[in-house]
């Protein structure tokens, strides 16, 4: 699995990078925020990257933020009907934050609006994200970082990375909650809580 790139970026197409790493071009597929958010033909770029490999052909998406690759893995894993190009769509339409919100607040008329999407899509979205994989509360607790404890932002963040790696968030929950108290560190606390639910 290719998790980022670190090269020159050769050449900056709306919705398609081609980076230089060591010589060998790779083409990446990216959301269409335009040349501000990957940089300019010739400069050092790093960008993460989610490798979708399907039978006949291996793609590479590419994601200037963690939040922006785990929502893209997020939508194509959990979502029924919700595949690669759709959730490039939903990135390309909508800011990450902005997406979370209208699914916290189940706003699917601001959610279809998203080019490619239609109302059925986007009630879908919404009740399999909500409901189905139960990341509504969790990314409601993320907008409210500021009222939050250092140790609930750290518990948020580890349980929003193992709903994005494929747990479902009653049993995420469960193996966060066994942790340790003296575990303050969301990278700690993840590979703490993947321990306990593959052991």
């Amino acid at each position: 699995m290719i998790t980022f790139l670190e090269g020159t970026l050769e050449e900056s197409w709306p919705g398609r990078l081609v980076i230089n790493v060591g010589g060998v071009g790779y083409e990446v597929l990216v959301p269409l925020f335009g040349d501000e958010q990957f940089g300019q033909g010739g400069a050092r770029v790093r960008i993460l990257t989610h490798h979708h490999i399907r039978e006949q052909e291996q793609t590479l998406y590419g994601f200037p933020d963690e939040d922006a690759r785990d929502l893209f893995r997020l939508l194509i894993h959990h979502v029924s009907g919700v595949g690669p190009k759709v959730a490039m769509s939903i990135l390309s339409g909508m800011a990450a934050s902005d997406f979370k919100e209208a699914v916290v607040g189940g706003d699917i008329a601001t959610i279809s609006k998203i080019r490619g999407l239609g109302r059925k899509t986007a009630e879908r979205i919404v009740l399999e994200l909500a409901d189905k994989v139960g990341v509504k509360d969790a990314w409601k607790a993320q907008s409210n970082r500021a009222a939050l404890a250092p140790e609930a932002v750290a518990k948020n963040d580890a349980l929003l990375a193992l709903i994005s790696l494929g747990y479902k968030q009653v049993e995420a929950q469960k193996a966060i909650e066994k942790l340790p108290a003296d575990m303050t560190r969301p990278d700690e606390m993840l590979r703490a809580a993947l321990r306990l639910l593959q052991g």
